[in-house]
């Protein structure tokens, strides 16, 4: 098994690098590739430093396997067919493909066999408030079909990206030493604020990652669910929080939400409030599942309920997803 990831030095990509090596990945042979920034670096995997490749238009990725890619949209857009031509299952982590017809937008937990019809040898992963929210709504449909679905983020600084985490730390440090800080990743200071708008707005006032949560889940889950969403970046560095309202087309009660998420695959439930136990960012980063607390009956609308829910947007959000589609796979031999 050959595999390669594109995007190396970022903070996915080396997410990638820990949760290969983490899982015990089947990997006879790593490839690192990156820009010319990066290109010239190395990193460790399995105790062996790798240089990382420029990551160019040529034949480098003959004979890979799977590429695990994750170097924004234009990239993908640019080196697709570069990457695709010789056979390689390109997983991609950016927005460029998910919501092509012919390309499957996939959540292991969720719909792991959409995997199976990549026509264009390109598998998306979903944007990360999607995921960990599909992770959760799927356990709910095989109790009740879900009509609509209210959702606020609270979006850690790690979704933009390492220099994001990197901005939102030294605004902390020139805070505490009374200086101004620079605010250049973000639209205002996120230190000891919260700035309710992450990507561009769009016609109808939503913003673009507001929209994804709409489009992806109904992609994702075969689905009519509609979904109205607001993303907020808030002063976190790692691991995103949703509190989600579901309204179902028949009654379902707390100890049935309760008791679907505890069977389900990849959520922990963490939900006693008396003992003011909860999920919070603080103790979800760098951990894999999603997990869900706050499980509550909704007191303003019939047949819904409501609840919290965190996970690491870096790791389930982002990098994990990616392999655990590639681990699917391998395991079903596909």
């Amino acid at each position: 098994m050959k595999i390669a990831v594109v995007g190396a030095s970022g903070a996915v990509g080396q997410e990638f690098l820990r949760i290969l090596e983490e899982h015990n990945f089947p990997c006879d042979e790593l490839l690192l590739f990156g820009s010319a920034r990066s290109a010239g670096q190395t990193r460790v995997f399995r105790g062996k430093e790798i240089e990382i490749k420029l990551l160019q238009h040529n034949d480098d990725f003959k004979g890979v396997d799977i590429a695990l890619v994750s170097a924004g949209g234009s990239v993908s857009k640019e080196f697709a067919q570069t990457i695709t031509k010789h056979g390689t299952l390109m997983i991609d982590n950016s927005s460029c493909y998910r919501m092509d017809s012919d390309v499957p937008l996939v959540v292991p937990e969720v719909n792991a066999e959409d995997a199976l019809n990549a026509p264009r040898r390109i598998i998306a992963n979903p944007n990360c408030t999607t995921i960990q929210m599909v992770v959760a709504l799927a356990a709910l449909e095989k109790i009740a079909h879900i009509r609509r679905v209210h959702v606020a983020t609270y979006q850690s600084a790690s979704g933009a990206g390492a220099t994001a985490m990197a901005e939102l730390e030294a605004q902390h440090v020139s805070l505490a030493n009374g200086e101004e800080p620079k605010v250049e990743k973000f639209a205002h200071q996120l230190a000891f604020n919260v700035i309710p708008h992450i990507d561009v707005f769009t016609d109808n006032d939503y913003t673009k990652e507001e929209m994804k949560m709409y489009n992806e889940t109904q992609k994702i889950m075969h689905s009519d669910i509609k979904v109205s969403a607001t993303c907020v970046r808030v002063p976190v560095m790692r691991a995103h929080s949703e509190a989600i309202w579901v309204e179902f087309d028949q009654p379902v009660t707390v100890s049935q939400a309760r008791e679907a998420f505890e069977a389900a695959q990849g959520i922990v439930v963490l939900d006693n409030p008396s003992e003011k136990r909860y999920p919070m960012p603080l103790f979800i980063a760098h951990k894999e599942p999603v997990y869900v607390g706050r499980i509550r009956e909704d007191i303003s609308t019939p047949n819904a309920i409501t609840f919290w829910c965190v996970a690491d947007q870096i790791k389930k959000g982002a990098a994990l997803n990616a392999i655990q589609i590639a681990e699917w796979l391998i395991a079903n031999k596909k």
